[in-house]
């Protein structure tokens, strides 16, 4: 196929203080969260300096990924475009459509199908070519890709060398986490079944170095929706008491839907995770996400090379029964 750009396409995330309400406000738009729960939010930015760690996160990435392109002679510039802040995907687009762009590749920095997390990009985009027009940029949307060795393989070494640092590596069991969704919203996409492939292959890629098979479950964190509606359980936190109910006093938890150690990796687990665990009298490791892996980059690569030559054969961990993105029937609009 014939591509001209290449679009990052991340979530977004506040710049400096006065940008985390603003933001706040985008990402809760149409849903009537009440402005105390905004401000709880906004705290959790301040206590960390008054913004996103996700914007420098990308911006490195897209560094990286722009000298692997060179290496393997992908001539393809690369636009950057968020959800809920600057750069707006509305942004990347124009600059495409005034750079004469016609034709380009969208990676987006989420690894697994669901509403929130594959479609509503696709809506970004489309809602952004409505708004610049007739000439605006066509976009191909890069596969899933939870089951690729470039994304699993940096979460198995992460989450050995999180397992070393703790007091009892022998006894340990693994939390996998993943970001809670509405039950609703899972039944219409491959989110959940995904999930349990990607944490099967890191536990398989654990067992194969380590030489031990340890104890694994899936937990879920992060959740926003109101009490009354149901979402994806256990939460990490009640994972945790039942394990420490259970004598386990060594974790290491797993944030395996999330690409880089963004805020929900960092407030949620880091801290909010970890006090719990202290709570509860047990030693917490935390795994890193995988953007900072070499392998992360040349996923990039590969999954760019797929569709730029349809003759590549595409790389996946198990079966090939899944390499899609969101087709026309999964993953609807938002419950």
């Amino acid at each position: 196929m014939n591509f001209d750009a290449f679009l990052f396409q991340s979530f977004g995330g506040p710049n400096q203080e006065s940008d985390i309400i603003p933001f706040l406000e985008n990402v809760t738009r149409g849903k009537n969260v009440p402005r105390d729960r905004l401000e709880l939010v906004a705290q959790q930015y301040r206590t960390l300096g008054g913004k996103s760690p996700l914007n420098e996160i990308n911006k490195d990435l897209i560094r990286r990924v722009r000298a692997a392109f060179g290496e393997h002679g992908i001539d393809l510039p690369i636009y950057f475009g968020n959800r809920n802040f600057t750069p707006y995907v509305t942004d990347a687009l124009e600059q495409m459509r005034a750079d004469g762009r016609r034709r380009a590749i969208a990676f987006v920095t989420s690894a697994f199908g669901s509403y929130s997390g594959c479609r509503q990009y696709k809506l970004d985009v489309e809602l952004a070519r409505q708004a610049i027009g007739p000439d605006a940029p066509e976009l191909v949307k890069i596969r899933h890709y939870y089951s690729h060795p470039g994304f699993i393989s940096p979460l198995v070494s992460n989450s050995i060398r999180a397992l070393e640092s703790l007091p009892d590596p022998g006894g340990a069991e693994f939390v996998f986490t993943a970001h809670s969704i509405p039950k609703s919203m899972a039944q219409t996409s491959p989110y959940l079944r995904q999930l349990e492939r990607a944490v099967d292959f890191v536990v398989r890629g654990i067992q194969a170095r380590a030489g031990v098979t340890f104890p694994s479950s899936l937990a879920f964190q992060s959740r926003s929706g109101p009490p009354a509606q149901e979402w994806l359980e256990p939460d990490i936190s009640y994972q945790l008491a039942s394990l420490a109910a259970k004598g386990v006093k060594n974790v290491v938890v797993v944030p395996i839907s999330f690409v880089s150690d963004h805020m929900e990796v960092i407030y949620d687990l880091d801290t909010l995770a970890a006090k719990t665990a202290r709570s509860l009298g047990i030693s917490m490791a935390r795994a890193r996400t995988p953007s900072d892996s070499p392998e992360f980059v040349e996923m990039i690569v590969d999954l760019t090379m797929e569709l730029l030559d349809p003759s590549t054969k595409p790389k996946s961990l198990g079966d090939s029964s899944d390499l899609n993105g969101c087709t026309e029937i999964c993953c609807p609009t938002r419950p």
